[in-house]
C-alpha cells in the first residue's frame, strides 16, 4: 500500500573516526530518527564539569569569579560519567553532592617564587580520581548531484571555470585532461543553491540538479576530549534507548490511548 509504514534496520557506516572525532553515516532511517539521536548527543550524554569551587587563598590579579568560570569550562575526561548518578540523585549521600560516587575532588595549588609570570594551566589541578583529569589536547554513498552534461559542453573553459568557482565549497573542479567539470565532493555542497542562480544568470537553468536523501544521515561529531567520540555516539544511543525503554506501552498507556483517541473523535464531531 503506498505511504504504508514498515519496520526500518538503520545502519551506520564510519567514515572517519579519531579520539575527539567522528564522521558516520545513519542510513535506512527517518529524519526524526537521526535529529533525535542528535539532539541526545548534544544535550543529553552526561559529562563530569567542575561546577563548586572554594577558594581560600587569590592573590594573582583575576579575581576570584573569574578564575571559577573558566575552571568550570575546562574539559574532563568523563569516560566514567554514564555510570555515576547526578549528585542530587545519589543514595550515597542523600544528594549532598560531596561523595565519591558522585563527585571528584581537585586541588589547585600554585604559587609563584620566581620574577617571571607563572603560567598556571590545566595540568596544575590534582584529581582525587585518576580516571577523571583535565584533557590533555597535546596527546590528541554515490552523488546526490546530477550535471546535465549536453547543456555543459554548451559552456566554453572560461564559463565552466567560473561556474565551478560560484560555489562556496569545493564540490566540483575541472579535470585537467578531459575539461569538463566533475564532480570532486558531493558532501561538500552546503544547499545554498549558488552554483543554481549562477547557472541561471548564464542563461544555462538545468546545468545541475541536486537533490538530498531523504533516508541518509552523515554525522560529524566532535567532542572536546572529555570523552572520545566514539564513546560519545555509542553513550547517545544507550541514552536514547532508556527514552525508548520509558514510553514503551503499557497496560495504562495503552488505557490512556484509547481514551485520548475517544476525545479526538469527540472534538472531531464538533
Amino acid at each position: 500500500m503506498e505511504g504504508a509504514s514498515y519496520q526500518r534496520f538503520p545502519k551506520v557506516k564510519i567514515r572517519e573516526l579519531k579520539d575527539d572525532y567522528a564522521k558516520f553515516e545513519l542510513r535506512d532511517t527517518v529524519t526524526s530518527m537521526a535529529n533525535a539521536l542528535g539532539r541526545v548527543m548534544i544535550a543529553e550524554v552526561p559529562t563530569i564539569a567542575i561546577d563548586l569551587v572554594e577558594i581560600e587563598i587569590n592573590s594573582s590579579v583575576l579575581n576570584d569569579e573569574f578564575i571559577a568560570h573558566h575552571l568550570g569550562l575546562i574539559p574532563l575526561t568523563s569516560d566514567r560519567a554514564m555510570g555515576m548518578p547526578f549528585s542530587l540523585d545519589c543514595d550515597a549521600c542523600d544528594g549532598d553532592g560531596q561523595c565519591e560516587y558522585c563527585s571528584v575532588e581537585f586541588h589547585l595549588r600554585a604559587k609563584c617564587i620566581i620574577d617571571q609570570t607563572l603560567d598556571v594551566t590545566s595540568k596544575d589541578l590534582y584529581s582525587s580520581d585518576h580516571t577523571v583529569v583535565p584533557v590533555d589536547f597535546s596527546d590528541s554513498s554515490g552523488s546526490e548531484i546530477h550535471i546535465n552534461e549536453d547543456l555543459m559542453q554548451t559552456l566554453t573553459l572560461e564559463e565552466k571555470r567560473s561556474w565551478v568557482e560560484s560555489s562556496p565549497t569545493r564540490v566540483f573542479d575541472i579535470d585537467p585532461n578531459t575539461k569538463q567539470v566533475v564532480v570532486v565532493d558531493p558532501e561538500a555542497y552546503t544547499y545554498d543553491d549558488e552554483v543554481i542562480k549562477k547557472a541561471e544568470s548564464m542563461g544555462k537553468p538545468g546545468l545541475v540538479d541536486i537533490y538530498a536523501k531523504e533516508d541518509s544521515f552523515i554525522f560529524t561529531v566532535e567532542s572536546t576530549g572529555a570523552i572520545k567520540a566514539s564513546q560519545l555516539v555509542l553513550n547517545a544511543i544507550e541514552v536514547f534507548k532508556q527514552k525508548l525503554d520509558a514510553v514503551r506501552l503499557s497496560e495504562d498507556t495503552v488505557e490512556a490511548d484509547e481514551q485520548f483517541d475517544e476525545l479526538g473523535a469527540h472534538m472531531r464531531g464538533g
